[in-house]
């Protein structure tokens, strides 16, 4: 996901390809606000055909989800926009849970998508146990005591059962 700011896509036409030519150029993405902005400017480089159909030939840091090789998601440029502002961490944070969610890029609204993001990612941590003193710290008014007692270790592994979810160091709340 992160790469996905420095994506490019090699656009062609059928037309030509079944001429034998793979003529065309790469273009990056990041240029493009829009689809709409990006398929006009390659109606432009393709000016040679009076209706050029488009050939995604080949594509870098691109997930396979948002383009096959006649299709390119509308998807994309939003995301492009989004992530653009995010720092390294929330941006790898970002990828693991779409990794482990049911999130179809591609298709859903992406507004609701990084508000669900937001909404879920509870920080990053070296450890369920790490996740797991922070909870009891916060939501606990235990004494050093009782601490010095607790079986962190099984409450971890009680709330990563359920509640939460443990991917490269990010924790998330399930919904």
């Amino acid at each position: 996901m992160e790469n996905l700011i420095h994506s490019k896509v090699y656009v062609g036409t059928y037309a030509k390809y079944n001429d034998g030519s793979i003529k065309g150029e790469w273009i990056e993405l990041s240029n493009f606000s829009s689809i709409e902005e990006f398929y006009e400017f390659c109606t432009e480089l393709h000016c040679d055909e009076i209706d050029p159909e488009f050939m995604f030939q080949d594509w870098e840091n691109i997930p396979s989800v948002l383009i096959s090789e006649s299709s390119l998601s509308e998807n994309t440029f939003s995301i492009i926009e989004k992530i653009s502002d995010l720092d390294y961490k929330t941006l790898e944070a970002l990828s693991a849970w779409i990794s482990i969610g049911n999130y179809n890029i591609e298709s859903d609204d992406i507004d609701s998508l990084f508000e669900s993001f937001e909404d879920d990612y509870q920080g990053y941590y070296n450890s369920e146990e790490d996740f797991a003193y922070q909870i009891i710290d916060e939501c606990y008014d235990l004494s050093d005591f009782v601490k010095s007692y607790f079986d962190y270790d099984s409450f971890a592994r009680d709330l990563f059962m359920t509640d939460y979810t443990y991917e490269n160091g990010h924790v998330f709340r399930n919904s």
